[in-house]
């Protein structure tokens, strides 16, 4: 059976293109006569508000779309992808990482640049290159640190892997391009990457539908589910909605969020008719 999701951050109010994506992820399990699942990846406490929260359920109930019961919310469920991380640690396969953002800058400066990867430039393995030690007295002292992944390591350990998306084909997982990710902060205890991967697998996730913005995010988690042992899902990475000016929506388009439409008089099924237009490729 098909089953599939979709999973907003509390950040902020819904807006059309985030209507797209919701129906697009429903109608895919309608038509195979699947399950259709919400959930709220609310790991980000500095950002996400439970009013937001409330705004997601209003909006989408709003706009004719049920769910099943419970929803899962990423921070309830810190443990698991704790787990996840000590599964990964066993293997080798992370490290603590001490640098600030502003030290890396200054390194990658005083470097002459660095390889860029889908998120900027990357890491240049700083701390990778410490010696045991070394990382124990600084954890011992309280320094804080994040958790990254050996990606070199990694994928040696993983070996070829590879994906199918529905609009793409299959294609080779390609993880490296990304360098050594953060799996977890101080802050944060996860990360986007690794709490969706353990996510989509605990709820047994089996077509991941999003926007095309996050294509190359698949890379990683491809790694993950090979390193991890998870089922691996199929993809559908739709185009984005975009606006008159070829812009696509965005949070930050208080005119465009559902509440706004509905607020304007716009009724449900006029607002699902404008969800329902031309995404970019």
């Amino acid at each position: 059976m098909i089953v599939t999701r979709f999973a907003p951050s509390p950040t902020g109010r819904l807006h059309l293109g985030h209507a797209y994506s919701a129906l697009f992820a429903r109608d895919a399990a309608r038509a195979a006569g699947g399950r259709f699942l919400l959930r709220i990846e609310d790991i980000d406490a500095g950002r996400c508000r439970p009013e937001f929260v409330d705004g997601i359920f209003e909006d989408l109930a709003w706009l004719g779309l049920d769910w099943e019961l419970p929803v899962r919310r990423q921070s309830a469920h810190m443990d698991d992808y704790s787990a996840a991380l000590g599964r990964l640690d066993v293997q080798g396969l992370l490290y603590p990482c001490f640098c600030t953002r502003a030290e890396i800058q200054a390194e990658i400066a005083a470097a002459g640049g660095a390889p860029h990867g889908p998120d900027g430039p990357l890491y240049p393995g700083t701390c990778r290159r410490l010696a045991p030690s070394e990382r124990a007295a600084r954890i011992a002292a309280g320094d804080p640190y994040a958790l990254r992944l050996d990606m070199a390591a990694a994928v040696a350990a993983a070996g070829p892997l590879d994906w199918h998306d529905r609009a793409a084909g299959r294609i080779a997982a390609a993880p490296q391009r990304f360098g050594d990710v953060v799996l977890a902060r101080k802050d944060v205890p996860t990360s986007y990457h690794l709490a969706v991967t353990v996510d989509d697998a605990l709820q047994g996730v089996s077509l991941v539908t999003r926007g095309s913005d996050l294509f190359e995010a698949t890379h990683v988690h491809r790694l993950l589910q090979g390193l991890l042992g998870l089922p691996v899902p199929e993809w559908h990475h739709h185009g984005l909605l975009t606006g008159p000016d070829g812009r696509r929506y965005a949070k930050r388009d208080r005119s465009l969020t559902l509440l706004s439409l509905r607020e304007s008089g716009r009724s449900s099924e006029e607002v699902r008719r404008m969800a329902g237009g031309h995404p970019s490729e």
